[in-house]
């Protein structure tokens, strides 16, 4: 999609240049907000996939094929910031079941027009209590701070210091 593509002729290319597909599961939506999915025959369990318009939702090991429409409909009816409403729609993806097994890890990664990397990548990559609980919490302290985040990489001299030593 940086190239031009959109979701759809993403989803061909990653299909035409890579092996083992039959196993893989990849979501793509473009600037247009139109979606594609790709979810290979034989990916673990069970597995299911909803999109709608800027938004899509799939995964596998899934506790019921309920969990991506659940998700997208939790997401396309939340309004605010876009990492409260994909918090949200994981929390909802939960409730309809989740993962077959226990959840162990969670994660968050947004991007945007301001700048060419991710503007927040968040992650819980192992946790025996609920990793979406420690990802909200993470985003919650995060959130504050991200618009000066960006503000520091585009031209730090008008980014706040937050009172670190020797910058005060």
């Amino acid at each position: 999609m940086q190239q031009g593509l959109n979701a759809q002729n993403a989803i061909a290319q990653i299909q035409h240049n890579n092996r083992h597909m039959e196993y893989r599961q990849v979501l793509a939506v473009d600037a247009d907000g139109q979606t594609a999915i790709h979810s290979g025959s034989k990916a673990l369990g069970i597995w299911a996939e909803a999109q709608t318009h800027n938004a899509a939702a799939g995964g596998n090991l899934l506790a019921n094929n309920k969990v991506p429409q659940a998700i997208i409909d939790d997401f396309s009816h939340t309004t605010g910031h876009i990492g409260d409403r994909l918090i949200t729609a994981l929390q909802a993806g939960l409730t309809a079941g989740g993962e077959a097994g226990p959840l162990h890890s969670a994660g968050l990664k947004i991007v945007g027009d301001e700048v060419p990397w991710p503007i927040a990548d968040l992650r819980c990559d192992w946790t025996e209590t609920c990793p979406l609980k420690a990802l909200e919490t993470a985003w919650n302290i995060y959130k504050p701070q991200m618009d000066d985040y960006i503000q520091r990489a585009l031209d730090p001299r008008s980014a706040p210091s937050y009172g670190v030593p020797g910058d005060e």
